[in-house]
């Protein structure tokens, strides 16, 4: 593949350049610190809140390190879908928009080479922001709580950083096929939502993507995973279909320059 590493670090540079590992990073890390603080203290909260409304006192369970862990999965792996869907969106629509791809496709770069590179920039960033979540959900969720089960909770992390890898595969499948980039974000919008109609029943659910965050809460508290290697195989290969069909669809395309 002539090209790909020189053309690999050109799309980390401009990564970094435009922002756009910064804003992942910023969200995830949000995202990861509210966990522990979610489960520590809104209990105390709305129990504050029903204290002082008419004299009803709220009883509530003492959260525990369980509740940071179902609460990281659920904020990661819920509103890190946006972040999953939205951050593909213009990889190759942009270029093909701006006729960048057809100028750097005739120096010794293949669409092989293209592609892959994109896809890395993409995975790496996506690896950072959940990388960073885990970290800031470990860190407080031992400060509040009590420390949690690294080879667990690492699982559970590697489980939702797969989730969100097929979601954002669907959105780079749109921008091979589009030459906009709303148009290839709705196309990851609409995968998304029939996956959350599809999760609604449990015999398909765990053929879902979204079928991995049971199993992941459960090898973070050190549980049996109910469909693990099942969710696994088949969020696998919902990637690999999503992605072969992303390099079909680019390998015939006539891309034209902008002059």
């Amino acid at each position: 593949m002539d090209g790909f590493s020189i053309f690999l670090r050109k799309e980390l540079r401009e990564s970094l350049r435009t922002n756009r590992l910064l804003v992942v990073v910023a969200i995830f890390a949000i995202l990861g610190i509210i966990s522990p603080l979610a489960a520590k203290y809104t209990p105390e909260l709305l129990k504050t809140l029903g204290t002082g409304s008419g004299g009803v006192t709220i009883i509530l369970p003492t959260p525990t390190a369980k509740d940071a862990i179902a609460q990281f999965i659920k904020n990661v792996a819920g509103t890190g879908i946006f972040v999953a869907i939205l951050l593909p969106m213009g990889l190759v629509a942009r270029e093909k928009e701006r006729g960048t791809a057809a100028f750097v496709l005739t120096k010794p770069l293949t669409r092989p080479a293209f592609l892959t590179a994109k896809l890395l920039a993409l995975g790496l960033t996506l690896t950072v922001g959940v990388a960073v979540a885990a970290f800031a959900t470990y860190w407080y969720t031992a400060l509040l709580f009590t420390p949690i089960p690294f080879g667990g909770f690492l699982a559970a992390t590697l489980l939702v950083l797969l989730s969100l890898l097929v979601y954002a595969s669907f959105t780079f499948l749109g921008s091979t096929l589009m030459s906009a980039q709303l148009p290839a974000a709705g196309i990851g919008l609409a995968a998304w939502l029939v996956i959350s109609l599809l999760a609604i029943f449990p015999d398909i659910a765990q053929f879902t993507p979204a079928g991995l965050l049971t199993p992941a809460t459960q090898v973070a508290l050190g549980l049996a995973p109910q469909h693990l290697w099942v969710s696994i195989a088949a969020s696998v290969a919902v990637l690999v279909v999503v992605l072969l069909l992303a390099w079909l669809s680019f390998r015939g395309q006539e891309l034209a320059t902008n002059a």
